[in-house]
């Protein structure tokens, strides 16, 4: 059994890649706020596209990281590197043919679905860009899924101190023309990420072959294996399709509010946005955790653990998320400093800053139950749980934005429907034991 003392020291590295991932957009943000309302709202639209087609590597790379960390559990430490592998080489495939595609969609096809034309050109600005980080993006999921599948996560701190400075020295380079640089705006932002992504990339590269132990994890044949490619589909292709459901709607919740409530109202959801990012990522390294450490239990041949691992994890999320609100609840506007001075924008912000927080102790434990649901290897259900939630999560969205046209803070009580949902399915799913019978 995994004390809490092993889940911290697993989730804490998790925690920092996280932040290090997501720093890139809540930088970009940080530094566009200064830039102009229309870039800060653009940034947001054009994050939420790139992540939308970024989810598809992203749900490949869970569906290995459990079956990496199942072969962990097991002891089949020679199966391990083919996943991750034959990933990379699978990847490779979608992000080459994407890039071209998505850069003639950002000046073609998006400007035609939003209703300010200022909004729409820093939004294919920012995308021309920002598509080259898929490359990248894709072969880090892969790597992180190792280290994380292993229960190795230190070397992902390392990585996110190199990512987040690469990003900080070149956003500032590049958005605002300092350091000999060229001024390119929003654009710059874009340049930015794909330089901070390339260089994680390096990172894993060197450390995995110098730091880790390839030949006990049998890094030793870069060739192309469809069985071991099939193996990791029959896992993730459910969890690619969720995680595009769910970063899709979410990219309606942007459009609805622009379209719907202009671009202030955009601005201020980018900054609650952002700080959405961050301020979940504790509970996101949990979640991420408790898939793993589920996964590596259950392949250990100890299932009847699983729910009191899953308990004490929720609890532990739950503990820091309400140590994270107390913070926020008492400094709100000097936070929201953070992304603008304008101070008519940092008072429309507050309220709908308040309705995100409340919504915090939901994911706290919905993430970890629902990651769960994932580690036990039923990403079929996983989907269906999600499709289920995403239904009445867009039915309310509709309600609430398009046909009452509440407010912004309103608005943002979508994330309590979303998770109400998803922890009663989660929760209903781990505690009826069906689970067990299932085989990867």
């Amino acid at each position: 059994m995994y004390s809490n003392k092993q889940i911290l020291k697993v989730s804490a590295p998790i925690l920092l890649s996280l932040l290090a991932q997501n720093i890139i957009q809540v930088i970009d943000t940080a530094f566009l706020g200064r830039v102009g309302e229309v870039e800060l709202g653009a940034s947001a639209l054009a994050g939420v596209i790139y992540i939308a087609i970024y989810t598809l590597g992203f749900g490949f790379s869970m569906g290995s990281q459990i079956l990496i960390g199942r072969r962990n559990g097991e002891g089949n430490y020679h199966r391990i590197g083919e996943i991750v592998i034959q990933g990379i080489l699978f990847l490779l495939i979608p992000s080459i043919l994407l890039i071209p595609l998505l850069r003639f969609a950002s000046q073609h096809w998006l400007p035609a679905i939003f209703a300010s034309q200022d909004v729409a050109a820093a939004v294919s600005d920012y995308l021309v860009w920002r598509v080259f980080g898929l490359l990248f993006a894709f072969t880090n999921v892969m790597f992180r899924a190792f280290y994380i599948g292993i229960a190795q996560t230190k070397v992902l701190t390392i990585n996110a101190v190199v990512m987040a400075m690469v990003n900080v020295v070149f956003d500032y380079g590049l958005i605002f023309g300092n350091l000999g640089m060229p001024e390119m705006g929003i654009a710059g932002a874009a340049i930015a990420s794909v330089i901070a992504e390339i260089s994680s990339t390096l990172f894993f590269i060197l450390y995995t072959r110098y730091k880790s132990n390839p030949h006990k994890y049998g890094f030793t044949t870069i060739r192309f294996q469809w069985p071991v490619i099939k193996k990791i589909l029959d896992i993730s292709v459910f969890m690619m399709v969720q995680y595009l459901f769910a970063v899709g709607t979410w990219m309606l919740f942007f459009l609805f509010i622009e379209n719907y409530m202009g671009e202030r109202s955009l601005a201020v959801t980018n900054i609650v946005r952002s700080f959405y990012t961050i301020f979940t990522i504790p509970s996101h390294a949990l979640g991420s955790s408790a898939s793993t450490l589920v996964s590596n239990t259950i392949g250990a041949g100890k299932k009847s653990e699983v729910l009191h691992l899953v308990k004490r994890i929720s609890f532990l999320s739950l503990g820091v998320m309400l140590g994270v609100m107390l913070v926020v609840s008492l400094f709100p506007r000097l936070m929201i400093h953070i992304y603008t001075d304008n101070p008519s924008l940092i008072s429309d912000t507050v309220v709908p800053l308040y309705v995100l927080i409340s919504s915090l102790p939901l994911y706290s434990v919905g993430s970890v139950l629902f990651s769960s649901v994932s580690g036990t290897g039923n990403t079929r259900t996983a989907l269906g749980f999600e499709i289920f939630t995403l239904i009445f999560y867009l039915a309310y969205m509709w309600l609430v934005i398009i046909f009452l046209r509440l407010s912004v803070a309103v608005a943002w009580t979508t994330e309590h429907v979303y998770w109400i949902f998803l922890i009663t399915l989660s929760f209903f799913y781990l505690r009826n034991g069906k689970w067990k019978e299932r085989e990867i």
